[in-house]
């Protein structure tokens, strides 16, 4: 029997153990599971039973983009970021800044927000998904609802981070 090296590429697509990007089990489903606490006025936060807030419309506008509805599931601090981790939620949009720590347990967004720059961690080892996380990122940002999303919530409090 002949050895062929591109068998060995195809290897890990035969494996039935092979990790799937997240970005195919997000356009399976056709949702963006986005976790947050809905406890922090102007971010997130219920207005009676209604989920409002800035990052609730940023969130709607990113899946939007990313041509998926958005699915907010409202959770605390102790499960936020490891039901993110452990795939339970694909995102959380919670007002996170990227720290050390975290940088170990995730993968983030590019900021939609500085000073501090506020980023949407999601689990490591997806870079289809932060491809498509970022470019729905950008084309909120370049088209100016970022900037209006902002201004509507905070009236122009904190600097938006600027399109390339």
């Amino acid at each position: 029997m002949r050895f062929s090296p591109g068998l060995l590429l195809l290897l890990p697509l035969l494996s039935p153990l092979a990790h799937a990007e997240l970005i195919d089990d997000v356009n399976d489903r056709g949702e963006l599971r986005i976790a947050l606490e809905a406890n922090t006025a102007p971010y997130n936060f219920k207005d009676g039973d209604k989920l409002t807030g800035f990052e609730v419309e940023l969130g709607e506008q990113l899946a939007k983009e990313m041509d998926v509805r958005p699915s907010f599931i409202t959770t605390d601090d102790s499960d936020l970021l490891p039901g993110v981790e452990t795939g339970k939620y694909d995102v959380a949009i919670n007002h996170i800044a990227m720290t050390a720590e975290l940088k170990d347990r995730f993968d983030f967004s590019t900021a939609y927000r500085e000073k501090p720059d506020l980023v949407i961690p999601f689990q490591k080892g997806n870079p289809a998904f932060k491809s498509s996380l970022d470019m729905a990122l950008e084309r909120v940002k370049a088209d100016g609802r970022l900037k209006a999303l902002a201004q509507k919530w905070f009236e122009s409090s904190a600097p938006i981070v600027k399109t390339q």
